[in-house]
């Protein structure tokens, strides 16, 4: 398998995932320009694309959909809450691109099989992705406001994940957001601290974890430096060394490099 974040963070998010033969976007939250760009930069064509899996209606998550879906005539999946949400945002989707999912069922797409997972998340029903291809499974878990014990079960097993590492609560208390917007962030039901993600990397890595990227960094109360440094932390608390696991940071402007899953 082959993975690569094109975006990610709190001003637009889009994933790459390749299996043998088969090319898909998990969401496409910025504007269809960049995501054809970002593909091309990382040798990989926009009609190449077989389908966009959506985790929830966010317009960091969504922006681009129906652009996209028209233009290229892109099949578009997402579950019956996250429809109702797309539809409430204006981002329309034709009626012949538009597959439904159920969360907890695993569904197929070419040679990869996907199994949506439920997220904490103030969106009508998010999810997260387990993506399986032959023997390797790799997992995305953003936009979580708390670890809960569904998303950690389904993370488990996986070699790589892409894991929210959204905001550092220091950083976040004193930065320019309005109160009700910190809140928001920090609550259940908002996004996953640095420290969270460190404690969740170092259980996972009993259950098979090779390579983790953090995403969906904060823009106004968080860093990259700051989030891996964090990160690195938790595990040294657990007696891990940092050379145990691959750990990188998505950027939000630009893709990151290709990985390959093996």
């Amino acid at each position: 398998m082959k993975f690569c974040s094109l975006y990610s963070g709190s001003t637009g998010n889009s994933l790459f995932v390749q299996g043998n033969e088969t090319k898909i976007l998990v969401d496409a939250g910025v504007s269809a320009k960049k995501v054809t760009e970002a593909l091309t930069s990382i040798d990989v064509d926009i009609k190449e694309i077989n389908a966009i899996i959506v985790t929830h209606e966010h317009i960091d998550h969504i922006k681009s959909i129906g652009t996209l879906a028209k233009k290229y005539q892109i099949p578009v999946y997402a579950n019956l809450g996250t429809w109702n949400g797309i539809e409430n945002e204006q981002s329309i989707v034709k009626i012949e691109n538009k597959n439904y999912f159920k969360i907890g069922e695993e569904f197929e797409i070419g040679d990869l099989k996907i199994k949506p997972f439920s997220t904490s998340h103030d969106a009508m029903d998010p999810c997260g992705f387990c993506i399986k291809n032959d023997d390797k499974k790799i997992s995305i878990a953003t936009d979580l406001g708390e670890m809960t014990n569904e998303v950690m079960e389904n993370l488990k097993s996986s070699k790589f994940v892409l894991l929210e590492s959204n905001y550092e609560p220091e950083v976040l208390k004193f930065c320019s957001y309005p109160y009700s917007l910190k809140s928001r962030i920090s609550g259940i039901k908002g996004h996953l601290s640095n420290n969270e993600a460190g404690k969740t990397i170092s259980k996972l890595l009993d259950y098979g974890l090779q390579n983790v990227m953090l995403g969906h960094l904060s823009k106004e109360s968080n860093f990259p430096e700051l989030a891996y440094k964090t990160v690195i932390n938790e595990l040294e608390k657990k007696g891990i060394n940092e050379k145990e696991i691959e750990l990188g940071v998505a950027s939000r402007t630009e893709p990151s490099k290709v990985l390959k899953i093996s």
